[in-house]
C-alpha cells in the first residue's frame, strides 16, 4: 500500500498579488488627489480658445499711446467791434483770406443816424467858429484903428502943448490956456497906455479863446472820425493772413457789440493737441518728449503746455514740433503719438491682455510645465505701456500666463485644458 505525499505550496509573488497591489495604488492615488483637490474649484476649457503669453525680462519703455490733433499754434478770435444785422457773408468757413479782406458785412441804422448828427453838429460849430474868428479879426482891426487915432491925437496935442509952452514962457498966453493944453496932452498919453494894455489883454483872451475853439472843433472832427470808423467796423475784416475757421452767423441775424462770431487760424505754424487719461495727470508735465510717424518717417514733439482742467476723465496737452515739421499739415489731422513718461529700465514684462479687466492685475492663471492646466497666482503689477505690464512680484521670466479675458472662468482656482 502506497503512502500519501504532502504537497508543498510554491513560494513567490502570484498574479493575484500584483492585481491587488495595482488596485491599491490606484485607490491610493485617487484618495490623495481628492485630499489635494479638496476646496479647489476647477474649470475646463479648450486650449485653442485662450491666449497664453510668456513672461520675459527686458527693457520696459515707460510710455503711453495717445491720439493727437493738428491745430494752428496761433488762433485769432473774431469779435464784432460794432453790433448790427448781418446782411452778407463774404467768406465761408475754411476759406483762405488775406489781412484786410472783408468776411462779414453788418448794417446798423442807429449808427448811420449818429453819423448824420455828428456831421450836422460839426458843420454848425465850424460855422460858429468861423463867425467868431471873423468877429475877432474885426475887433482886432478896430483896436488898431483906435490906437492909430489916439497916436494921431497925441501928436496934435503934443504940438499944441509945445507951442503953448513957448507962448506962455514969452507971456503971450494965459497960464490957464497953457495948463489946459498940457493936461490934454498928458491925458492922451495915459489914455493910449490904457488902450494899449487893453488891446494886449484882448489879444491874449482872443488867442486863448481861439485855442479852446480849435480844440473843441478838433474834438468834434475826431468824434466824427470815430463814428465813421464805427461805420467801417460794420465790415468785419480779417486781422491777418490765415484760414477762416468756424463762423457762427446767418444772414439776418442780429449781432451784439463784442460778440464772438468765429476764429481765424494762422497757418504759418502748427501744434499738436492731445487728450490724456486723468490717470496720468501727475506724471505728464512740460518738457516730456513724444514721437509719431507719418509715411514711415518719425517726427519729434515736445510737451509745451499741460492744461489742469479735467473734463470727462481727460485733460489736454499741447505739443510743439521739435526739429523738422511734416509738409502739408492740415488743421484737424490726427496721429497716434507715443508719449514718453520716463527712461527705459530693465524689468519683468507681462504682455497686455483682457485678463486685466477681471483681475485688476492682482492675480493671473499660470500654466504648469506640461501645459495641461493653469493655476491662480497672486502677482503685483507696477507701470504699464500699450504692450506690457511691469511685474513687480509673483512671476519669473519663462512663466506662461493666460492673458486673454477671464470672464468665463468665474472664481475657479484651476483651469484645465481639454
Amino acid at each position: 500500500m502506497g503512502m500519501d505525499r504532502k504537497i508543498e505550496k510554491k513560494k513567490g509573488i502570484k498574479a493575484k498579488h500584483i492585481i491587488y497591489s495595482v488596485v491599491g495604488i490606484i485607490v491610493l492615488f485617487f484618495v490623495v488627489k481628492m485630499i489635494v483637490n479638496s476646496g479647489t474649484s476647477t474649470f475646463r476649457t479648450e486650449k485653442e480658445k485662450i491666449t497664453v503669453s510668456a513672461v520675459e525680462k527686458g527693457d520696459f519703455n515707460d510710455y503711453i499711446s495717445i491720439i493727437g490733433r493738428v491745430e494752428p499754434k496761433t488762433t485769432i478770435f473774431l469779435d464784432v467791434e460794432e453790433g448790427g444785422k448781418v446782411i452778407e457773408k463774404v467768406a465761408e468757413e475754411g476759406e483762405l483770406v488775406k489781412k484786410g479782406d472783408v468776411i462779414v458785412r453788418l448794417q446798423n441804422n442807429d449808427l448811420n443816424l449818429a453819423i448824420l448828427n455828428a456831421e450836422s453838429q460839426l458843420a454848425y460849430h465850424s460855422n460858429e467858429l468861423r463867425n467868431t474868428l471873423i468877429s475877432m479879426e474885426q475887433q482886432k482891426i478896430s483896436n488898431k484903428q483906435q490906437l492909430l487915432s489916439i497916436d494921431y491925437e497925441i501928436i496934435r496935442l503934443k504940438r499944441n502943448y509945445e507951442q503953448d509952452k513957448i507962448l506962455y514962457d514969452k507971456g503971450f498966453i494965459a497960464k490957464e490956456q497953457y495948463l489946459l493944453s498940457k493936461e490934454n496932452y498928458e491925458l492922451a498919453v495915459k489914455d493910449r497906455e490904457l488902450r494899449y494894455e487893453r488891446m494886449v489883454q484882448d489879444s491874449i483872451f482872443r488867442k486863448s479863446q481861439r485855442a479852446l475853439m480849435d480844440a473843441s472843433l478838433n474834438n468834434m472832427q475826431q468824434n466824427l472820425r470815430m463814428v465813421q470808423q464805427r461805420l467801417e467796423n460794420l465790415n468785419v475784416k480779417a486781422p491777418a493772413n490765415g484760414q477762416l475757421g468756424t463762423l457762427n452767423i446767418e444772414i439776418g441775424q442780429s449781432i451784439n457789440r463784442g460778440e464772438r462770431i468765429g476764429q481765424l487760424h494762422i497757418l504759418d505754424n502748427f501744434k499738436v493737441v492731445a487728450e490724456v487719461d486723468e490717470h496720468y495727470i501727475d506724471r505728464v508735465r512740460r518738457g516730456l518728449k513724444a514721437t509719431f510717424e507719418r509715411q514711415d518717417k518719425p517726427y519729434k514733439l515736445l510737451a509745451k503746455k499741460v492744461y489742469p482742467e479735467v473734463r470727462e476723465g481727460r485733460f489736454e496737452v499741447d505739443f510743439n514740433f521739435e526739429g523738422e515739421t511734416p509738409d502739408n499739415l492740415r488743421t484737424g489731422q490726427t496721429y497716434h503719438i507715443k508719449l514718453e513718461l520716463g527712461h527705459p529700465v530693465e524689468a519683468i514684462l507681462l504682455p497686455r491682455g483682457g485678463f486685466f479687466q477681471s483681475t485688476g492685475g492682482q492675480w493671473v492663471y499660470v500654466v504648469d510645465e506640461n501645459g495641461s492646466k493653469a493655476t491662480k497666482r497672486d502677482i503685483r503689477i507696477g507701470r504699464q505701456n500699450p504692450l506690457y505690464y511691469e511685474v513687480l512680484e509673483g512671476l519669473e521670466p519663462g512663466n506662461k500666463v493666460i492673458t486673454s479675458s477671464y470672464e468665463l472662468f468665474g472664481e475657479n482656482d484651476v483651469i484645465e485644458f481639454k
